[in-house]
């Protein structure tokens, strides 16, 4: 294959192609079709005479619950020569932080590659050694900076630069909706959970992101560039205030810790848990919508209740975490109700609850690293937060710090979307 000119491509953005279906769109004129349904009803056509390397999980599946890489295998009509599983594995059996390794799938035949914390220069290596002319990305994101399937993808779109392959996104909803919130990463405060300056709640899908990487970020790459070629198969029929419960698209977990819509949309606040020595409420089948410590008592729920967040409510709960921090402690704390999905602001939610806890409780602190706070720095986007909150900041004036950051994330990303408008 011969590269695309970097110059060609610099000096203005050219859009991806996008496959248009007659036939996947008579499917159903109501309901959302995910990109891969679009591309199944075309026969998989796109992917014809190509030799196929897929990274995927559990949420890569079709409306009767078969997953793309089992019905593709089985028709016969795409050669897939590598599978490419990143975090939790591709069929989902790991918990957080881990993988399945490398093996052969026994349900296809399939070699299984691990991507998981995989750099392009690996992945380009495992293009090279299975022979990937063509890679697809189908995995349901979340919507935040720090869910880590999204830099799975940059680096895979960074081998296939580096490769020469074609890169195509069989694109996804966002879960939670079209709306940018938060703060932006700033230099000095990348790692595996933010890899380039990106809103902590981007409000873009896999689709439009991967336009986004593939027009500003690549090309600033040790041997970087534009791709060969990107292919983004939309979904149709998709608005940008659409939740995940307003699309009619199967919810299947996106990791073990991501049960349900409601924790999806609560995820991108109630995430900065995780750098605190309260329990997230991983280990309890309410994850990041159960938070709590054993010093917490009926004042924090009385506390956040007179603060009157969109959308939200705060019920008094006790809970048991089975695994992570406070493993088989009784914790007090509150459980996030929501009363209004299309009102939530979870990171305005997450702000209010750690500046009372702080206010309420002397036993709170980050969690347990070197250096103190680094995580909660990371997961934000810089050292701001922290500062500001032992500055004994308001949640007001926190959250108000970054609103300009927003305001430039939003009409920045604006030529990369592909969806616009509202269902109503």
């Amino acid at each position: 294959m011969k590269r695309r000119s970097l110059l060609a491509g610099a000096s203005a953005l050219a859009a991806a192609p996008l496959i248009d279906v007659p036939a996947a769109q008579a499917v159903s004129s109501r309901k959302v079709l995910t990109g891969a349904e679009v591309l199944a009803a075309d026969g998989w056509r796109a992917l014809a005479g190509q030799k196929v390397g897929v990274i995927s999980n559990p949420t890569g599946i079709l409306p009767d619950f078969q997953h793309v890489v089992d019905v593709m295998h089985a028709s016969g009509a795409v050669d897939i020569v590598a599978v490419f599983g990143p975090e939790h594995g591709f069929r989902g059996s790991a918990q957080a932080g881990g993988s399945e390794g490398d093996h052969v799938d026994p349900r296809t035949g399939i070699m299984v590659y691990d991507a998981y914390g995989a750099n392009a220069d690996k992945l380009a290596g495992l293009y090279a050694k299975s022979g990937v002319e063509t890679v697809v990305f189908d995995i349901q994101d979340v919507g935040a900076r720090f869910y880590t399937y999204i830099w799975t993808m940059f680096e895979a779109m960074l081998a296939a630069v580096r490769t020469g392959a074609r890169f195509v996104v069989l694109d996804r909803p966002n879960p939670v909706g079209g709306s940018a919130r938060g703060p932006m990463l700033k230099p000095g405060y990348t790692s595996g959970v933010g890899k380039k300056e990106i809103l902590q709640q981007h409000g873009m899908t896999v689709g439009e992101l991967a336009r986004m990487f593939d027009a500003e970020y690549l090309p600033l790459e040790p041997n970087g560039g534009r791709l060969e070629q990107l292919t983004v198969i939309e979904a149709k029929n998709w608005k940008r205030d659409q939740l995940a419960a307003d699309t009619g698209v199967p919810w299947v977990m996106p990791s073990p810790n991501m049960p349900t819509p409601d924790t999806a949309l609560l995820y991108p606040g109630l995430c900065l848990f995780e750098a605190t020595n309260m329990s997230e409420g991983r280990g309890t089948t309410r994850p990041f919508e159960l938070i709590g410590a054993p010093y917490v008592d009926y004042q924090w729920a009385a506390a956040l209740q007179t603060k009157e967040i969109p959308g939200i409510a705060f019920r008094e709960a006790y809970f048991t975490p089975t695994i992570s921090k406070n493993a088989n402690v009784l914790c007090g704390g509150v459980q996030v109700q929501i009363t209004d999905p299309h009102r939530v602001e979870a990171i305005l939610a997450a702000t209010h609850m750690i500046v009372e806890a702080r206010k309420l409780y002397p036993e709170f602190t980050w969690r347990a690293e070197t250096p103190p706070g680094r995580w909660i720095d990371l997961l934000t986007g810089s050292d701001r937060f922290r500062t500001m909150l032992s500055a004994d900041a308001t949640a007001e004036e926190i959250v108000a710090a970054w609103k300009s950051e927003t305001d430039a994330w939003t009409a920045r990303r604006a030529k990369y979307l592909l969806y616009k408008g509202a269902h109503r």
